[in-house]
């Protein structure tokens, strides 16, 4: 089966300019998905899908693929669809059609080979799924029952209507928010005809809290040293 690894990084983030190569407990953002994708046992090619021609030196020398996205397609509103299906026509045109592809984006540099393989594994396995998704658990005092509004009095109440009914853990749903995502990973054929990444049956891939720290701001780079730095020390 050929699997194909898609990492986006266009080089014109504003929160942190040059995100993408910014130092994270002494290597580039960009690295831990390089290391990731390139140690997983069921991935057979990594395409880089860059703008930026450092980055693009970067992906050359840590032995990926590396493809100049067009500048249409390097905006922060370009859809990452548009970009998904430039790389994969292109591919097509040279006579490469991956059975799947997962997206790695450089953001989330806690994501390991292993996660990769779990969540691939799991996709491959369950005959009825043509997509996996990572996510983590939404604490409890966070689901759409317990959040509360202020309201035109500047009082407060629940901001779904019965909210209040739902008084003990027991009873509150178990839900899951995308965490970046980490991995996306869809059958080519079936993102072809959807068009979507979640496919037609998508699977979770649950993550923990401390795996899934999704790079944004410059809180986020100092929780993920953290977590690397504490990890060096087990």
């Amino acid at each position: 089966m050929n699997i194909l690894a898609i990492v986006p990084a266009r080089g014109g983030s504003k929160g942190i300019p040059g995100k993408n190569m910014v130092d994270l407990n002494g290597k580039p953002l960009m690295q831990y998905t390089f290391d990731a994708a390139k140690g997983s046992r069921m991935i057979n090619k990594i395409l880089l899908s860059t703008d930026d021609e450092s980055f693009a030196q970067f992906g050359r020398s840590q032995g990926v693929d590396v493809e100049m996205r067009p500048e249409e397609l390097a905006s922060d509103t370009a859809p990452m669809k548009d970009v998904i299906n430039y790389h994969l026509d292109k591919l097509e045109k040279e006579g490469y059609h991956p059975d799947i592809f997962i997206l790695l984006q450089p953001t989330s540099p806690l994501r390991t080979s292993e996660h990769i393989d779990e969540a691939l594994g799991l996709l491959t396995e369950d005959e009825t799924a043509d997509a996996i998704v990572s996510v983590v658990d939404i604490p409890h005092q966070y689901l759409p029952m317990k959040i509360m509004e202020k309201d035109e009095t500047g009082a407060l109440k629940f901001y779904q209507e019965d909210g209040e009914k739902y008084t003990t853990r027991q009873a509150l749903p178990h839900l899951y928010a995308r965490n970046g995502a980490a991995i996306y990973a869809v059958y080519t054929d079936i993102y072809r005809k959807t068009g979507s990444l979640y496919g037609t049956r998508c699977l979770p891939y649950v993550m923990q809290e401390e795996e899934s720290v999704d790079i944004d701001t410059r809180f986020d780079l100092f929780l993920a040293d953290c977590i690397l730095k504490s990890r060096d020390k087990i």
